[in-house]
């Protein structure tokens, strides 16, 4: 049968790359797998975004792990985050056995275990890895506001405190410097610094600095400090030239999942903020896997949704590739999903009128294709899926369901003393394993209403000083004279007085002539 006769010979032609390329499977192609019929993604395409969907249980976890050990082969870092704790076995050379030969045979992969360089990291230490945090200043309020769950009128007013703490050098390293300075805008000393650009109400601080103690309760306090992460250690690539794999361990803190999912979108905001631009690379410098992505967009604000998108439609220039990693492609925004060019779509359930509703929405956003896409979606097995990405030109591939290669890797979590070993022999270990507290908004503003309170206690002293000496000196002016006395009324008298003055002149006269030489003449 020629090509053009051909179903899946048409299909497979559009994944004939020249450059590099991940292989990703086989085609499937009338419930036959075909494995002279490869399936690929070119290396330079990776940086144009991508998803990874599918129900429960599907395969998701193990085609994260099979693109990022490739990647880690060609030389590209990956970040993953690791939220049910099984992805730490990526640093481990797989265990072969039965089922791994069978699918090595199906899809013609010469399967050979092999482990890759990897580093841990751990939210705010808690859990095994290398801690990572953030100040709140580098969060910022947008971030922030998400995590807080707050409104768009509270939001507005955590951006006009970061504002003020800014102009004012304010530094807000932790979550008490943001509780100070929000309870310092509120009261009398501070209510005047805000009046020019509009104020911050007592309702509202009310509100943020409540939020802010249920996010502490939470342990959330531990995630905010110096020192920061250098979000750059993620771009390193091991001696012999593999892309280091870089693993946040998440279990500790999955039953947080506002506060993580944002804290994985402030990782890639700040790399968007310090790299150059590169335009289009032969291959990412960064490819980074944002697993359970639902989270990030449940409840997010419009203006969080336009950072999202506005992040992932530039970041692609500064040469990294981002893969949202979620269930179905209606977790993801629309004019998110937009931006994302390549797509692996693992089986979808149908058992409910909403399923049903989400499987036909998902078929809707691929590209016309010969398959029943409705029937084959749900009639996928566990490491299928169907894919389509975009060629070396640009242009999206023919549709093609997948039988996936098995991960060369181990398929489960490392044992955690091995982990714990590899935490601590990375030479990043020493540099952010310790927190430091340093001075910044909270000391500055306790130090100034120390000295204000003393100054004040000082003013109040000395106003009572002056009233009370004021009080004695009247009270002394109003008070009777007492009357004389018998010795005092002698004294006093008009005859005493004259009879001292003849007395002091004699006596004067007697004093001077004795003290001068002169004696009395004698009669």
């Amino acid at each position: 049968m020629s090509q053009s006769t051909d179903p899946a010979g048409q299909i497979a032609a559009g994944y004939a790359f020249t450059g590099p390329a991940l292989d990703l499977g086989a085609l499937l192609w009338e419930g036959t797998c075909l494995p002279d019929r490869q399936i690929r993604i070119p290396l330079s395409m990776l940086n144009r975004h991508g998803l990874v969907a599918g129900a429960t249980g599907t395969g998701k976890t193990k085609t994260l792990q099979l693109i990022a050990e490739q990647l880690s082969a060609a030389g590209v870092p990956v970040f993953l985050a690791d939220i049910k704790g099984d992805v730490s076995g990526i640093s481990a050379p797989g265990t072969e056995n039965d089922r791994v030969r069978e699918r090595a045979a199906d899809v013609a992969q010469d399967w050979q275990p092999a482990g890759c360089p990897a580093e841990f990291y751990a939210l705010g230490g808690i859990g095994a890895g290398i801690p990572l945090r953030a100040t709140v200043t580098a969060f910022g309020p947008v971030l922030l506001s998400k995590v807080l769950r707050l409104n768009q009128t509270q939001e507005q007013s955590l951006g006009l405190i970061f504002h003020y703490a800014d102009s004012k050098g304010l530094e807000l390293i932790d979550l008490k410097d943001l509780r100070a300075v929000v309870a310092f805008l509120v009261s009398d000393q501070g209510k005047p610094e805000l009046k020019g650009i509009g104020g911050l109400s007592t309702v509202t601080a009310g509100v943020i600095l409540r939020a802010l103690t249920a996010f502490e309760q939470q342990g959330a306090s531990e995630f905010f400090g110096e020192p920061e992460f250098d979000t750059s250690e993620f771009l390193r690539t091991s001696a012999d030239g593999l892309g280091v794999v870089s693993v946040l361990e998440l279990p500790a803190v999955q039953d947080k999942p506002q506060l993580f999912s944002t804290f994985l979108m402030w990782l890639l905001a700040d790399l968007y903020a310090d790299l150059p631009e590169v335009g289009d690379v032969e291959r990412p410098k960064l490819v980074f896997f944002f697993d359970e992505a639902h989270l990030l967009f449940n409840g997010a604000s419009k203006a969080f949704l336009d950072s999202i998108t506005q992040t992932v439609r530039l970041i692609r220039s500064k040469g990294i590739g981002v893969f949202f990693v979620t269930q179905t492609p209606k977790d993801v925004p629309a004019d998110v999903l937009a931006q994302l060019g390549n797509r692996v779509q693992h089986a979808l359930r149908a058992f409910t009128p909403d399923d049903a509703k989400a499987l036909k929405a998902t078929v809707k956003t691929f590209p016309r294709s010969p398959y029943d896409l409705e029937e084959l979606l749900t009639g996928l097995g566990t490491g299928e899926a169907v894919i389509t990405v975009l060629s070396e030109n640009g242009a999206p591939t023919p549709v093609a369901a997948t039988r996936l290669r098995a991960p060369r890797s181990l398929m489960g979590p490392v044992d955690p003393a091995d982990l714990d070993r590899a935490v601590k022999s990375s030479l990043l270990y020493s540099r952010y394993a310790e927190p430091v507290d340093r001075e910044s908004a909270y000391e500055k503003i306790s130090a100034e209403q120390a000295a204000a309170e003393a100054a004040a206690e000082e003013a109040a002293a000395a106003a009572e000083a002056e009233k009370q000496a004021k009080e004695a000196a009247k009270a002394a002016r109003s008070a009777p004279k007492p009357e004389p006395s018998l010795a005092q009324q002698v004294v006093g008298s008009g005859l005493f007085r004259s009879l001292a003055r003849s007395v002091g002149t004699q006596l004067g006269r007697e004093i001077s002539r004795s003290l001068f030489g002169t004696a009395k003449r004698r009669r």
